[in-house]
């Protein structure tokens, strides 16, 4: 959090208490890809007078801050989760196409294909982003029965 509070001090932004409750939010729940909506939800409990267009505002912010990453997983809603800035690569997604789940997935083997394509094509690449859709395991099991 002391992190974050420079960084806000840096940019000249103040880390107002509703801020913190959003940023809370993912700090909660860092296992997921939050929406707008889904952030909104989680804080109304703590928060009840944050508006769902001070969670959008927020999060345009986070994201403009790198605080947060704004993820785009093809379903309509844009999602979000904490920016991890200590790794050089974002970890990689598995989406069902059935129950919508998003799961995680570390393994960076991307870096062959990574160097050649940099060298091949005179390009400096400082991140990319995969995402593989499909259908989850419990998905696979409904499918068979």
């Amino acid at each position: 959090m002391a992190d974050l509070r420079q960084k806000f001090h840096d940019r000249q932004y103040k880390l107002t208490s509703q801020r913190q409750t959003i940023l809370q939010a993912f700090l909660d729940n860092q296992d997921r890809h939050l929406s707008a909506e889904d952030v909104h939800t989680i804080v109304r409990g703590r928060a009840s007078e944050i508006g769902l267009a001070t969670v959008y505002r927020t999060l345009e912010l986070f994201s403009e801050l790198d605080i947060l990453q704004r993820l785009d997983f093809g379903d309509g809603r844009q999602r979000y989760e904490l920016n991890e800035t200590n790794t050089p690569h974002h970890h990689h997604h598995l989406i069902c196409l059935r129950c919508g789940r998003v799961r995680e997935f570390g393994d960076d083997l991307l870096e062959t294909l990574e160097t050649a394509i940099a060298k091949r094509s005179k390009f400096t690449i400082v991140d990319h982003q995969l995402k593989f859709y499909g259908y989850c395991e419990e998905c696979q099991k409904k499918r068979e029965n």
